[in-house]
Order: structure tokens, then C-alpha cells, then sequence
């Protein structure tokens, strides 16, 4: 477990401000996806979320000996979006920023065809966007950059980590931060433009979304009644317990909940026997051979 004394007091997921493909999809058949630029509208925005950061780490002012740390997208609008943020804060208070790959948009090519894009995002949408691709590895690495300090905070300063990334890339940090499932994950919205989500950290050493955004904020992003009070009960939780609370989440796997092994009815239970007929009567069924021998 990370030292409690090197945790970031905030985590926060910024997304870019309007894009130029934001504002005209037409824009990403001319150009690269990674060289998309930020509409003038879209600077403004992260220059007024670069404002808004600030009031918040610094608690309106009132809190002195913070700094942050920058991770970023290496896309074109997210690293204007960070030199546009970057106009709030004072060199001091800035102790690193890292070009991070591993945070960047989905990926549909070099160029893109406008109707061919239109039928691929269909179909991204009937597929799932969880499983159309899937974010690997940063969280993990993020830990390791915690734990070991290699971001070189004083742990007598308060720390805040500020990644500045996508939609999607957004939605999938906070599904594997939170054990979100796959159908909780397809429930979520993507951010709007320049839209802050704020993990704090509670006094027991867990992040939770619940202590600096409402239940109206986090309903519209798409989080169940049973999300909430997740990240509720998250907000005074032990670190070291969260194995046990797992136990919220057993009705999305699980048709009913069985208070003891009385509740278990005979009927139920299949036999090492029962398991024999059913296996015997599979291997006789032709027509199962026939399905389950693939083509040579």
C-alpha cells in the first residue's frame, strides 16, 4: 500500500477544451487525429478550468503549501489545453508534467472517412465502448510513481495530480480506480469540454468522487443509486478494508443474495452424479460434435 503520507490530496481528470473536430467532425478527414487544434472558444475554456483548478487546490487561497503535478495526453488539444491551464499556476507551484501515451483518444487511423467514421461509431456503440478498446496500464505505473515518490513532492507540501486527457480515456481511469463492471462503465457519459472530476482523498486513505461533487453532478454522468452510495461510503473508508465492502457489488453478479447456508436449497445443488448424465448425454448428441469440431 502507498505511504499514506505521499498520497495526492486530489486527483483530477480534466478533459481538453473544444477541438476543432469537436466543433466539425469534417475536421478529422483533412487531419491527423494526434494534430487536431483547439478552437479559440476551446482555449478560453481550459484558461477558465486553469482558474477554477487553482480555487480549488489552493482552497480559494486559503490553503498555501500545495503544489501539482501534470500528466498529459500527447495529443495536440490536450497539450494546448495544458499550457492554457498552465497560465494559473506559478512556476514554483508546478513540480513536473509527463507526456503520457498511455491516456490518449481511441484511435480510428491516420485519416478519417467521414461516412466510414459515422458507420464505425455506430458500431463501436452496439459493441460496447469497453470493449471496442481498452486503457492498460497507467494506473498501475501511476501507483508505482506514488509509492516510490519518483514525482520528488516534499511530503510536507500537499500534492495534487492533475490529468489532462479524453472522454473515453476519462471514464476508463475511473472504472479500473473503482472497480466499475463492464455494464456500469457502458452507463457513463463522457465529460464535457474542459469538465473537472475530482477524486479527493479521504481521512482513511480512499479517493472518492462524493466529497467534492453532488448527487445531481454524479447522477448525470451516469452513476446508479448504488454508485453514490458507494463512493459515499467511500468518503470516511479504511484503505485497508476495501476488500470487505466488495460485498456491495455481489447483486451484479449474483441473482439473489443467500444469508447462510440454510438458504440454499437441495433442488439447486447439482451432484458429482447429475454433472455424469448431463456430460453423457452431450457426447451422444451428434449434432453437438457437429457445432463444437471446428472446420479443418
Amino acid at each position: 500500500m502507498p505511504n499514506l503520507m505521499l498520497l495526492p490530496k486530489h486527483i483530477i481528470l480534466v478533459r481538453h477544451g473544444e477541438s476543432e473536430g469537436n466543433k466539425d467532425p469534417s475536421a478529422y478527414t483533412t487531419t491527423p487525429d494526434h494534430k487536431i487544434s483547439l478552437t479559440e472558444h476551446g482555449r478560453a475554456q481550459a484558461r477558465l478550468a486553469g482558474s477554477r483548478l487553482r480555487d480549488l487546490i489552493s482552497d480559494n487561497g486559503s490553503s498555501h503549501d500545495w503544489r501539482v503535478y501534470f500528466y498529459v495526453s500527447p495529443y495536440e488539444r490536450t497539450r494546448s489545453t495544458l499550457r492554457e491551464i498552465g497560465k494559473s499556476f506559478s512556476k514554483k507551484r508546478v513540480i513536473g508534467v509527463r507526456e503520457e501515451c498511455r491516456i490518449r483518444e481511441q484511435d480510428f487511423g491516420n485519416f478519417q472517412v467521414e461516412e466510414r467514421m459515422r458507420i464505425t461509431k455506430q458500431t463501436r456503440e452496439k459493441f460496447g465502448r469497453f470493449f471496442y478498446r481498452f486503457l492498460e496500464g497507467f494506473l498501475e505505473s501511476l501507483w508505482r510513481d506514488i509509492d516510490l515518490n519518483r514525482l520528488g513532492n516534499d511530503p510536507s507540501q500537499e500534492l495534487n495530480l492533475i490529468i489532462i486527457s479524453h472522454g473515453l480515456a476519462s471514464r476508463v481511469f475511473l472504472m479500473k480506480w473503482f472497480r466499475w463492471t463492464v455494464e456500469q462503465f457502458e452507463q457513463l457519459y463522457n465529460p464535457g469540454n474542459c469538465e473537472i472530476r475530482v477524486m479527493e482523498l479521504g481521512p482513511g486513505g480512499e479517493y472518492s468522487l462524493a466529497i467534492h461533487h453532488t448527487d445531481e453532478e454524479l447522477r448525470g454522468w451516469g452513476l446508479s443509486d448504488e454508485m453514490i452510495e458507494d463512493q459515499k461510503w467511500r468518503i470516511k473508508a479504511d484503505r485497508t478494508n476495501l476488500h470487505g465492502h466488495c460485498k456491495g457489488y455481489l447483486n451484479s453478479f449474483f441473482d439473489q443474495e443467500l444469508d447462510s447456508d440454510e438458504d440454499i436449497k437441495e433442488g439447486d445443488i447439482v451432484s458429482d452424479n447429475e454433472f455424469e448424465d448431463v456430460k453423457e448425454d452431450i457426447d451422444s448428441d451428434n449434432d453437438y460434435k457437429d457445432i463444437c469440431v471446428p472446420n479443418s
